[in-house]
């Protein structure tokens, strides 16, 4: 019996054709992004998106942060979206951070099936990482204190963020440009084969980037292969979009839950540039 990958409808070449479509040819840059689970549309599901990316980008990087190393400890600073009781009794299950460890299974499967092709490179940062190829630069740019730099280099570069089938929620460049707008940043642990590392400029929640896609229509452009959606945003038009409607509303692209730790906490302190 055919797997549910070999059915889909469409495959490889669409998605090349979708690609080019949007305006992504043999010498993009892109930060990728893709769907958060695979894709039964697509023949093939998130390899053949991988393929089509390598044979339509110069460079490509993808998220592929490891959740499953944070630790916590008892006690911690105020206002963090913390329950540190409750989350240090769960640190006992996280794995130690290496270049080798998969993407958390939140990053979707386009994360993992990047981060393993051959030749990729991954940025070292212990929960915030980020792979591709061609990019050795970019992702060397990535620090602790800096754990974003990549998609700032990326843009510097006139470079895009290629949103494959994902939600608008998964697009982590909103997150750089919370962090240039002053937005309250996060503290969070990993677990590395040193020790415990505290790793600062930690990102909050991601539920309410949605709000952006109205503000979007004149730089972004779109294709669909079947309802399979491709989306390709300049980072560079995007990240100054955010950041001035952040510093405009302090409210922008915050979530509209009350109970969200993450959400709460911003709107105690507002964005100081």
């Amino acid at each position: 019996m055919p797997s549910k990958k070999e059915t889909g409808a469409f495959g490889y070449r669409n998605i090349l054709l979708a690609l080019r479509r949007i305006g992504v040819d043999g010498g993009a840059r892109v930060l990728a992004i893709g769907p958060a689970a695979e894709p039964e549309i697509l023949r093939g599901g998130v390899s053949a998106l991988t393929a089509a990316l390598a044979d339509s980008c110069t460079a490509v990087i993808t998220p592929t942060f490891t959740y499953q190393t944070m630790v916590y400890p008892s006690e911690g600073p105020a206002d963090n979206a913390v329950d540190y009781p409750a989350a240090s009794g769960a640190s006992i299950d996280a794995d130690f951070s290496r270049g080798s460890l998969p993407a958390s299974p939140l990053m979707g499967p386009l994360a993992e099936s990047i981060r393993r092709t051959g030749g990729t490179a991954r940025s070292s940062h212990p929960i915030l990482s980020f792979a591709g190829w061609n990019a050795g630069e970019i992702l060397e740019t990535q620090t602790l204190a800096e754990p974003f730099a990549p998609i700032d280099e990326l843009a510097r570069a006139g470079g895009d963020v290629i949103l494959l089938g994902a939600e608008p929620s998964a697009n982590v460049a909103l997150h750089l440009a919370e962090q240039r707008a002053g937005r309250k940043q996060f503290v969070r642990w990993a677990l590395t084969p040193k020790g415990v590392v505290e790793c600062p400029v930690f990102p909050g929640c991601a539920r309410g980037f949605g709000a952006i896609e109205p503000m979007l229509a004149g730089v972004e452009r779109s294709e669909k292969i079947g309802s399979f959606i491709l989306q390709r945003i300049p980072l560079r038009d995007l990240l100054n979009i955010a950041v001035a409607w952040i510093r405009q509303d302090p409210q922008a692209l915050l979530c509209d839950n009350p109970e969200c730790p993450f959400c709460s906490a911003v709107r105690k302190y507002p964005p100081q540039s």
